[in-house]
């Protein structure tokens, strides 16, 4: 790969990371939100190596003080027929053009955040055990992430949920095999999206399009004893409304609304 080349592939993946992390809030599709410092640091890295790659210098200083020219190509000699091999080094794999690929894309199509695909080819996260409730507020709808909502369905003894209009946001995963059920979802990461796992609530009601986000007003749907492991962590939807997909999206927190 020649040298303009290579100053374009590295101007273009640092450019590309600042478009993610610094001017957009696209890095939040792949890892989490303490990582921007380190992809900001990382494209400002690039585009200084890119100058720096840039820069003029094809003159070099020799061992007797004389000035000579400096190939711009490397090492591209060629041997004599004596040699048995001649070929030239100075040039990469054609494979190397490749990389720019990654690089345009996070300018002009950045991959889609995880979503239903993802959700479903996966068993879902299981909640953290808690030995003790405080009792739920008096508010109605009552906001509870995913996880809570399962927690006090299967381990409060003292079914604080049961009776309880909840309010539970989070995106469309289609329940395959059931045309009356679907399953609310949120994507947690825990570094990256490669180590992405999900939280899912079963809510029966018509099933909104693949990967809406929403947010479900409903009450428990009986299913075993409530209190204990045999209930399920279903919800009766009373009211679906589609909403714009929080900021924090990769997290099972209450929805943190985007800026405008």
């Amino acid at each position: 790969m020649r040298r303009p080349f290579q100053v374009a592939l590295l101007v273009l993946s640092g450019l590309g990371l600042l478009h993610a992390s610094l001017f957009t809030d696209l890095f939040l599709r792949y890892v989490k939100e303490g990582m921007r410092p380190l992809l900001i640091a990382s494209g400002v890295l690039l585009l200084l190596l890119g100058v720096a790659e840039a820069w003029p210098s094809k003159r070099r200083t020799g061992h007797d003080g004389a000035t000579h020219d400096e190939p711009e190509h490397g090492h591209g000699h060629e041997h004599g027929a004596g040699s048995g091999h001649g070929h030239d080094h100075s040039r990469a794999p054609r494979v190397a053009w490749l990389l720019f690929l990654p690089a345009l894309s996070l300018l002009f199509w950045a991959p889609p955040a995880l979503g239903a695909y993802t959700a479903s080819r996966e068993a879902p996260r299981a909640v953290d055990r808690q030995s003790s409730f405080d009792p739920l507020p008096a508010t109605s709808p009552l906001p509870l992430t995913l996880s809570d909502f399962t927690r006090r369905v299967q381990q409060d003894r003292t079914q604080a949920v049961r009776g309880r209009t909840v309010l539970l946001t989070g995106f469309v995963t289609p329940d395959k095999g059931h045309r009356d059920s679907w399953y609310l979802t949120r994507i947690i990461l825990n570094c990256c999206a490669a180590d992405a796992q999900s939280v899912k609530v079963r809510v029966h009601g018509a099933a909104p399009p693949a990967n809406t986000w929403v947010s479900v007003t409903g009450t428990w749907h009986p299913g075993g004893t409530l209190g204990t492991a045999s209930a399920a962590a279903a919800l009766d939807a009373r009211a679906v409304r589609t909403i714009d997909r929080p900021v924090n999206g990769y997290t099972d927190d209450l929805p943190l609304v985007p800026s405008r």
